[in-house]
């Protein structure tokens, strides 16, 4: 409770009120935690769980990780783990750099549990990523997964080789990759959900490292069972259920104002179709796919349930904004065995 009643709102106050401004200053101070290694052995001392699992050939200390778009560039993989975090997903990163879409991207809707953005892929592009973590002592010291998107000024018809770009430049770096083709805000990206977009890109990734494919919950069951077809047959280790959503269900009535900003929806809102998806992508493989979930989860209870749909990882981004490092023990002890 020391989190939501203490750092929370200081937090919240930071620019202004501005969400990103609050993010950018957060995440220079868990950066500098990399340099203060006795704080960090204080933080792991009260946040850490161990209770290991290995899932698509990779063993994790537990199954709760940071889902991707936090750290986007890797800036403070160090402090993850001593935060509680089994696992860490950098990006979504690109083969060139990029600013991402203009400012205001990023909104907060507090009496819902949700965020709101159009961050649009901003990041320091994939050359970057690969310099800082050829540095061993900028890694997380626990899996690292890369989650990889199309540059905004490549086409659709050149998107195979923009993936394929990036990846040979992280490949040494990551335990797995994702393919991100879900964001709802790079024009056309979602399109690269379609049965022979995402064939090509496995045929082109698939190999010595673990590729899951990361999809929108705003799919029909019919779309995501084409989809889990072509996983199957082009040897996706997994997939990650869910991105954001485009549906403003679910809103608190004083979040409405916010209703009609462009972008993705997470948090609360999504608790119920993240676990929709999973337990469908969990049926419809007959658990053959391996599944990370993540949306939605704002208590242990939110991580059991999804576990019990048929999540072999989750992950945590908005829950955590909201929560804090509790959280992240909490889910990490109950989904333990």
């Amino acid at each position: 409770m020391f989190f939501e009643r203490v750092v929370r709102p200081m937090l919240f106050r930071i620019g202004d009120g501005d969400p990103e401004a609050a993010h950018d200053w957060t995440l220079r101070r868990l950066a500098g935690l990399g340099r203060r290694p006795a704080l960090l052995s204080l933080l792991r001392a009260r946040y850490r769980v161990t209770a290991p699992a290995t899932v698509f050939g990779v063993t994790f200390p537990n199954r709760v990780g940071l889902a991707a778009g936090l750290d986007k560039d890797g800036a403070a993989l160090p402090a993850w783990p001593a935060l509680g975090f089994g696992f860490v997903e950098v990006g979504t990163v690109t083969g060139r750099p990029q600013p991402g879409n203009d400012r205001p991207r990023l909104f907060r809707l507090p009496a819902s549990g949700a965020l709101l953005n159009r961050m649009g892929f901003n990041n320091r592009g994939a050359a970057a990523l690969a310099d800082r973590l050829a540095r061993p002592a900028a890694r997380p010291g626990v899996p690292l997964g890369i989650s990889l998107g199309k540059s905004k000024v490549t086409p659709l018809s050149h998107a195979v080789e923009d993936y394929v770009a990036a990846y040979q430049q992280l490949r040494d770096y990551g335990d797995y990759f994702a393919i991100n083709v879900s964001s709802p805000n790079t024009p056309g990206l979602r399109t690269l959900q379609d049965r022979g977009y995402v064939a090509e890109l496995l045929a082109a990734l698939v190999g010595e490292k673990p590729v899951l494919v990361k999809i929108a919950p705003d799919l029909t069951d019919q779309a995501i069972g084409e989809l889990l077809a072509v996983c199957l047959e082009r040897g996706a280790a997994g997939v990650i259920a869910t991105n954001t959503t485009l549906e403003r269900g679910g809103l608190d009535p004083a979040d409405q104002g916010r209703a009609g900003e462009a972008g993705g929806l997470s948090g609360a809102p999504l608790a119920a179709r993240a676990r929709e998806v999973v337990g469908f992508v969990h049926r419809e493989t007959g658990g053959a796919l391996p599944v990370i979930g993540v949306g939605g989860v704002t208590s242990p209870d939110d991580a059991a349930r999804l576990r019990d749909a048929g999540a072999d990882l989750i992950q945590l981004y908005t829950g955590f904004i909201y929560h804090g490092p509790g959280l992240v023990r909490g889910c990490a002890r109950r989904l333990a065995p």
